[in-house]
């Protein structure tokens, strides 16, 4: 009976120490990560990807998906959240980095508005031809495209969009005009490009691999500065002579004023999470390249983007409301 009496105290210390970090980060409020996209898209993936790696560092997480208005209203409820760092959001670049570009009117400002955490996962694009078109590569794309101008045409989820000026930037990089053909999203883009309807399409590479392998469609080249590990075959735009180079990316941000010891805390986790094997492993099988950055590499990386689409983008003269 002594024995175990002596005993019971060092056991009960242990198990406060086993359970002593664990209890502390159940006693904070949730961590909220909002997305501004339907569940099961790609930024609700990732959010809930991450989420789920840094649970230990956080305790409970919460992902809210708050979709609509390309992201925007999930960024306004960031934006009045309070700077506690218990309330972040994951999204893609675009409303970063295109929209202060595109918007007439736009509810925030994404450099002052926000404060960066970390760059999670690097994505590029595939310039994709179809029936219609039945090229096999970037110089048979463009010698059509001189020789019959009614056929340079390439289809996008909408008017501002990624893939929209995804084609302003080839036009510009070539000097040969292209017809952009906005639909209400990707799913009538593709399939108008199946039907011979348009001639090209920009498209994430992970959502257009399959129909590639398949031979529905074909993608002639990738818009990265490597080849995509997905379609290894297809070499990218620089090696096929055309002299450009973009991708997109997700993020976690903030609201602005974060303390700096909130940030610490968040940018550590959530950089070291996405460089696991784990994580990586599964964002490769997704088709997107992992990241895991600093705070100010994110930074670094939107200011890069804000200024290498303002002219592609101003020079279409599109302005939305």
């Amino acid at each position: 009976m002594r024995m175990r009496l002596r005993i019971l105290p060092v056991l009960f210390i242990a198990t406060l120490g086993a359970w002593g970090p664990h209890a502390a980060a159940q006693d904070k409020p949730p961590l909220r990560i909002l997305v501004g996209f339907p569940p099961g898209g790609s930024a609700d993936v990732i959010a809930r990807l991450v989420g789920d790696a840094i649970r230990e560092d956080f305790g409970t997480i919460v992902v809210e998906n708050r979709p609509g208005a390309g992201g925007r209203i999930a960024l306004a409820a960031v934006k009045q959240a309070k700077p506690d760092g218990q309330t972040v959001i994951v999204l893609p670049s675009g409303p970063m980095v295109l929209f202060p570009h595109v918007y007439r009117k736009l509810d925030y400002d994404p450099v002052k508005d926000f404060t960066p955490v970390s760059q999670l996962a690097r994505f590029q694009f595939g310039v994709v031809s179809g029936p219609a078109s039945n090229v096999k590569t970037v110089a048979e794309m463009l010698a059509k495209a001189k020789a019959d101008p009614k056929s340079a045409t390439y289809g996008s989820p909408g008017q501002g969009t990624l893939p929209h000026f995804m084609g302003v930037l080839m036009e510009q990089s070539t000097g040969i005009p292209f017809t952009h053909v906005p639909f209400q999203g990707g799913a009538p883009a593709n399939n108008a490009l199946l039907g011979g309807h348009i001639g090209y399409k920009f498209d994430v590479v992970s959502e257009t691999a399959e129909l590639h392998r398949t031979g529905k469609v074909r993608i002639i080249a990738v818009t990265g500065a490597s080849r995509d590990p997905q379609v290894p075959e297809v070499p990218t735009l620089k090696e096929s002579g055309v002299n450009m180079e973009a991708t997109a990316w997700f993020a976690m941000y903030a609201p602005a004023g974060v303390p700096q010891e909130a940030l610490a805390r968040l940018e550590r986790a959530v950089s070291r999470a996405v460089k696991t094997p784990e994580l990586r492993e599964r964002f490769l099988k997704l088709g997107y390249e992992p990241i895991g950055s600093t705070s100010a590499e994110l930074a670094a990386a939107q200011r890069a983007d804000l200024a290498r689409w303002e002219k592609p983008i101003k020079s279409t003269g599109v302005v939305l409301d």
